[in-house]
């Protein structure tokens, strides 16, 4: 796929605020969720719940802003987004229930410290992934956050009655019509701007059918500051272990992200960028403890808007941390961003989540058509979408390893991984 902006070209800065505006759309949802949903569930008052957002969406733009500009050898140099992580919700909410938010931050702090010593060993870890893995990680990481698009479709919980009633349907319907549309027919920087007119034409019609609520802009303050310690840290064995455990699935996670992007960005990703990137990641995770901010990981969902914009510009998605820094600052900006009705991020989402599958499909289209090869594919993605199709699969494992593997994308890595390892290679005749 021709790109229309290279890893580093600077599109003109008003384009580039724009297609900064789309990243910065479709990741500001996530990060603010999980801190509201954290803070909500063991406790919190609202100001705290407040000041814990506004830290997440700081930190997220820092990190950001590191990882695609990079600082000496932290950051890959990719257009990366940053932000608090979904796959530390449940654990989170364990760990603070028991010992609070302070517990969460020390055993946060603690569980960065394994990813920036596994940023170390990034050149021997690099070579378990040549193309037929690195195919299958990219594929499922599309693949098992697909239905996190759908359950955004359906408006409400799924146990609602109303869930995906026919205007939540509608408004995700002409949402997604409208990127594919400018996506087919569009050209150059209009194309470049799919994602950002898919939600802005979504919005637009829920304004005019009403479905908007504005409250919390108004409710939102106007600054915002970071509370470094806030609540101080604490430490529990338990709870760092928990919590390390998930840091193992973002790393596998991130691994699989940066591959995917250096493959839309047309640029080779080596043992010693994935070092940066996962040095980066570890830092901006420790940094978020000491800001009393959520742990980061990176977002997959950037991943697919940079293949079907065919903008690879890195300097692009260092205005979005910018913004997102700028938001944590003013929360009523926050605020706005996530008035934006799920229906109609799920309907973008569905294509920005389909090109990560896609760019997945892509590398195993290029490796070569074995028996060996093609048991490594259908094992390996088959075992990643087992646990997410049916987790009841992991119910009698010890809740240690349940957190582990719940992650259809960290248990499709292991076996695609392990067998490439331990399956013989083909004779040449094959």
């Amino acid at each position: 796929m021709k790109l229309l902006y290279t890893l580093n070209q600077q599109p003109p800065t008003g384009l580039a605020l724009l297609l900064a505006i789309q990243h910065l759309l479709a990741s500001i949802g996530g990060i603010v969720t999980v801190p509201l949903i954290v803070g909500t569930t063991i406790g919190l008052p609202t100001v705290d719940i407040v000041a814990l957002i506004n830290a997440s969406l700081m930190v997220s733009g820092i990190a950001t802003i590191v990882q695609c500009l990079g600082f000496g050898p932290v950051g890959i140099r990719l257009p990366v987004v940053m932000g608090s992580s979904f796959a530390f919700l449940g654990v989170a909410i364990a760990v603070g229930k028991e010992g609070g938010i302070a517990s969460i931050m020390g055993a946060s702090l603690v569980g960065s410290l394994v990813v920036i010593a596994s940023s170390f060993y990034m050149d021997k870890i690099r070579q378990l992934f040549p193309p037929v893995v690195s195919g299958v990680v990219v594929t499922l990481i599309g693949l098992t956050i697909l239905p996190v698009a759908i359950k955004w479709i359906g408006g409400v919980a799924e146990t609602d009655a109303e869930f995906a009633s026919l205007m939540p349907l509608l408004l995700a319907t002409v949402s997604l019509a409208i990127v594919v549309v400018v996506s087919v027919y569009g050209r150059g920087n209009l194309a470049a701007a799919a994602i950002f007119l898919g939600l802005a034409g979504g919005y637009l019609l829920a304004l005019l059918l009403g479905l908007v609520d504005l409250h919390p802009v108004a409710d939102a303050p106007w600054f915002g500051q970071p509370a470094p310690l806030k609540y101080g840290l604490s430490f529990s064995w338990s709870a760092i272990v928990s919590i390390s455990l998930v840091y193992i699935v973002v790393i596998a996670e991130a691994t699989g992200d940066f591959i995917a992007l250096g493959n839309n960005c047309h640029t080779d990703v080596s043992g010693n960028d994935l070092k940066r990137g996962l040095l980066g990641d570890g830092l901006g995770s420790s940094l978020a403890a000491l800001l009393t901010a959520m742990p980061l990981a990176s977002f997959s969902q950037n991943v697919g808007i940079v293949s079907l914009t065919g903008v690879a510009s890195r300097f692009v998605v260092a205005v979005t941390g910018g913004l997102l820094l700028l938001s944590g600052l003013l929360p009523k900006l926050a605020a706005l961003a996530v008035t934006i009705p799920k229906p109609v991020i799920g309907g973008v989402g569905l294509v920005m989540f389909g090109m990560i599958a896609y760019t997945g499909i892509r590398m195993l289209s290029k490796t070569q058509d074995n028996k060996r090869n093609a048991l490594i594919v259908c094992i390996g993605l088959a075992s990643g979408l087992a646990v997410i199709f049916e987790p009841r699969l992991l119910q009698h494992f010890p809740s240690e390893l349940n957190t582990f593997f719940h992650s259809g994308i960290t248990t499709g890595t292991l076996v695609t991984v392990l067998l490439n390892l331990v399956l013989p290679q083909p004779h040449t005749d094959e």
